[in-house]
């Protein structure tokens, strides 16, 4: 059933950010075992509740259902590995006293204040948990201003918070048009930002809260090479390529996108990579055997159709998929483009669809100049079984992740984020806690000073 949700008044706007504001001086007293407490309790609300919530996601933005379920599950899981570790990450860290002529010295990391989040739609639960998880742990607030056709996801995120106890205010949605984001993060109780978006999106936040002076972590996607190299186990290559690149229906960030093979394996790598994408099964995502279902939108299926298309006038081949299938829906096949040169968009923009790029290359050195000759640099997988080409591509690849001989994916135990334009900053593990916490330098002249370095109350 359709439906539709009004935008928050500018009036309802202004008391939501105060609220937050309120709410947030109360709140960084709270201990971080009160803060884990609820932290676990919003876990065991994802876990007790994932089938319903798995389907409001499947009917929001298209996933498959079996990947909504696991998206459920990846956030209980972060919620609880933060109210687990967050009391070690925010412990005090003891320096060298005697170095800087102090009795004691340490660093405290300290909460910011209201943070707001601009989240997108293509994972809409999990792309928010790993926000909210560190940022709520480490004693911060959210204000939540996600995409504009995941309302309902929106508006249960700022439920489940308030159902696991967290305090009324602790973390607020806000249903805003992309129009009124410069309005809230201007706002002088607003103390940063982070994104998760397109590139104009992430340089008009990042230049807001530049010219505010205020902290912000972007992370504007990504067009990951895949390097393959003779050393590689290629069956296995080829079936972690094709998973990638149709994960989430070919909508995410750190899928592969141009498969860069060197040529002493390419026949190989291509036959086995093409006959498993026309393997995947496109239909209803809510069927639990469908491994790809539809775009989230006409105008996301137009833009992948352009970009195929304009490789295609300029001479690139298409080896499967590659035509909008009849029938309803916004579907689009899994597609293998090979011949693309530098002049077509799809070598230099993200496809974000089930179409991937693929190259062949002579040896290693043009492998890492071509994985290396984009803009992006979000994820990168490296599959070889050579110890010496392994150092070389984790050392060479210009980006904010190697995955060895396995599918670049995100945890809570290790930071995630990119370089160039593909942004700056870091989520999860540690980093994502600290990433808007105040590294607090503690330096005591006498003994005569606060208590000894521990876990502090916020």
């Amino acid at each position: 059933m359709e439906r539709t949700f009004d935008p928050l008044p500018e009036e309802e706007i202004d008391r939501r950010i105060g609220h937050a504001a309120d709410a947030f001086r109360s709140y960084r007293r709270t201990s971080v075992a009160e803060r884990a407490g609820w932290m676990n309790a919003a876990a065991d609300i994802l876990d007790a509740e994932r089938d319903r919530v798995a389907a409001m996601l499947t009917r929001e933005m298209g996933k498959t259902i079996v990947a909504a379920r696991a998206e459920v599950a990846k956030c209980a899981a972060a919620c609880r590995y933060y109210a687990d570790n967050a009391a070690g990450f925010l412990a005090d860290r003891p320096a060298d006293a005697e170095a800087v002529g102090a009795a004691r010295a340490y660093v405290r990391y300290q909460p910011m204040g209201p943070v707001l989040a601009v989240m997108p739609w293509n994972f809409p639960l999990w792309q928010v948990i790993r926000f909210a998880a560190p940022g709520l742990m480490a004693g911060n607030v959210g204000l939540l201003k996600h995409a504009s056709n995941v309302p309902q996801t929106a508006l249960f995120l700022e439920e489940l918070f308030r159902r696991a106890g967290f305090p009324e205010g602790v973390f607020q949605t806000l249903l805003i048009g992309s129009g009124q984001v410069e309005r809230v993060l201007r706002d002088p109780r607003v103390r940063a930002a982070t994104l998760t978006g397109s590139e104009p999106a992430g340089r008009s936040v990042g230049a807001i809260a530049a010219d505010e002076v205020k902290p912000s972590v972007l992370e504007l996607g990504g067009s990951d090479p895949f390097v393959v190299t003779a050393a590689a186990d290629i069956a296995r290559a080829a079936e972690a390529a094709a998973t990638s690149r149709c994960l989430n229906n070919g909508q995410s960030c750190i899928s592969a996108k141009r498969f860069i093979v060197v040529e002493d394996v390419a026949d190989e790598f291509e036959r086995a990579f093409v006959e498993r994408m026309r393997a995947l099964k496109v239909g209803d995502p809510m069927d639990e055997s469908t491994d790809v279902g539809p775009l989230v939108s006409e105008q996301g299926r137009a833009d992948v159709e352009d970009l195929v298309a304009d490789a295609v006038k300029q001479g690139a081949k298409v080896l499967c998929g590659g035509e909008r299938p009849e029938g309803r829906g916004w579907y689009y096949p899994p597609t293998v483009v090979t011949g693309v040169t530098a002049d077509m968009r799809m070598f230099h923009e993200e496809v974000f669809g089930p179409v991937a790029s693929l190259f062949r290359v002579r040896d290693l050195n043009e492998a890492i100049e071509l994985a290396n000759a984009t803009g992006f640099g979000l994820g990168s997988n490296a599959w070889t079984d050579d110890p010496a080409e392994r150092e070389r591509l984790v050392a060479e690849l210009e980006a904010g992740q190697v995955f060895v001989n396995g599918m670049t994916t995100s945890y809570p135990q290790l930071p995630f984020g990119g370089v160039k334009r593909s942004g700056y900053g870091r989520e999860l593990s540690h980093e994502g806690i600290h990433a808007f916490c105040n590294v607090k330098t503690v330096w005591v002249g006498d003994e005569a000073g606060p208590a000894e370095p521990g876990t502090p109350t916020e």
